[in-house]
């Protein structure tokens, strides 16, 4: 009976010593996956296809804006390329991770003097993202 109790108790401290990452993963897939995530999301709202990017939301912000809402919120006036993506910050423990994202931006139709002139235009975005039951999900609310 002292042996069950002592397996226990190390099978107990054992698990408890566990960090979150090993919990949801190795930190290194959890990233990888990630990456990943944030990636499939610039390449749906590169296609314009909006419906795909909202399923990147968090749960939290999916629950309260429907996607035919979050559909309608955007335009078609700017194309984008994306040209590279990097992790800056990478919590898992916190549950948090920064993500700049770097694309080429256009305007879709090139109807001024101006619009001509600036041509295609590099930007930085800074993204903010959780992870929530072991996915990393995309937080509108920076």
């Amino acid at each position: 009976m002292l042996r069950i109790m002592l397996l226990s108790l190390v099978l107990l401290v054992s698990a408890c010593g566990k960090s979150p990452d090993s919990m949801v993963g190795s930190g290194d897939a959890s990233r990888e996956k990630l990456e990943q995530r944030a990636e499939e999301r610039w390449r749906a709202r590169i296609a314009h296809d909006w419906g795909k990017a909202w399923e990147y939301e968090s749960p939290a912000f999916r629950e309260v804006f429907p996607k035919q809402l979050y559909v309608k919120k955007f335009s078609y006036t700017a194309n984008w390329e994306l040209t590279g993506l990097e992790v800056i910050e990478y919590d898992p423990e916190a549950a948090v991770a920064s993500v700049v994202v770097r694309v080429m931006s256009r305007p879709t139709k090139q109807t001024s003097a101006a619009a001509r002139a600036i041509g295609a235009m590099q930007r930085e975005l800074h993204e903010k993202w959780i992870l929530v039951d072991g996915e990393w999900w995309f937080s509108a609310g920076q």
